[in-house]
């Protein structure tokens, strides 16, 4: 008997993240980017705003351009199903929601007058947690000290010399130029990291 082929729906978050963004996306472009100034990046605003609070979550769905969107994306369909696969929906969601809390919370503090948005710091959190898949008690893997040197040491390097981060002029964006942050990259780096020790730790102790 032959047995028909199914698409299966292996990794809600991840896709549900991926399809997320390109609706952010295509919004911002139908709304010609008052969309995603509402409510996918995010800046200092009044803290009386309602939609202040919303930005600090949705400004990693928000990006701009469709080229720093495809980046992005690829990345996490490629290391974010098998992080779902190891630890689960619930975690992988609760990285995704830390990452941006904090990395909103950080660039707000540091920057005043840019905006922020994209999903690279969720990028970085999820490369530093891949790294992490197998942690064993009272070791490192070399895998997790490769990667962070030579991800996190290369923006930490790029932070120096740009101090901080680069601002990219984008003609074909509704944003008129958008913000690299180096920070954010570190920042969702070792809040992949820490959550990385403790899911891996938690596992262990049940063990």
């Amino acid at each position: 008997m032959n047995k028909s082929i199914k698409v299966s729906f292996n990794s809600p978050v991840i896709l549900g993240f991926v399809i997320a963004c390109f609706i952010a996306m295509v919004l911002g472009q139908l709304t010609g980017g008052h969309s995603t100034k509402s409510f996918f990046c995010v800046y200092r605003s009044s803290p009386t705003d309602l939609l202040t609070y919303v930005r600090l979550f949705g400004h990693v769905l928000g990006h701009a351009s469709w080229s720093h969107l495809l980046g992005n994306m690829m990345l996490i369909l490629v290391v974010g199903p098998l992080l779902e696969e190891k630890y689960g929906s619930d975690n992988i969601l609760f990285v995704i929601l830390s990452t941006a809390l904090v990395t909103a919370l950080i660039h707000l503090l540091v920057y005043s007058k840019v905006c922020l948005m994209g999903a690279s710091g969720v990028v970085f959190a999820f490369i530093m947690l891949s790294s992490l898949t197998c942690l064993k008690d009272g070791e490192i893997p070399l895998t997790f000290i490769l990667v962070a040197l030579l991800y996190i040491g290369q923006q930490a390097y790029d932070g120096m010399v740009f101090a901080g981060g680069r601002l990219i002029r984008n003609s074909t964006s509704y944003y008129g130029s958008y913000y690299i942050s180096n920070l954010t990259h570190i920042v969702g780096g070792i809040v992949g990291s820490i959550i990385g020790f403790l899911l891996n730790k938690n596992k262990m102790a049940k063990s």
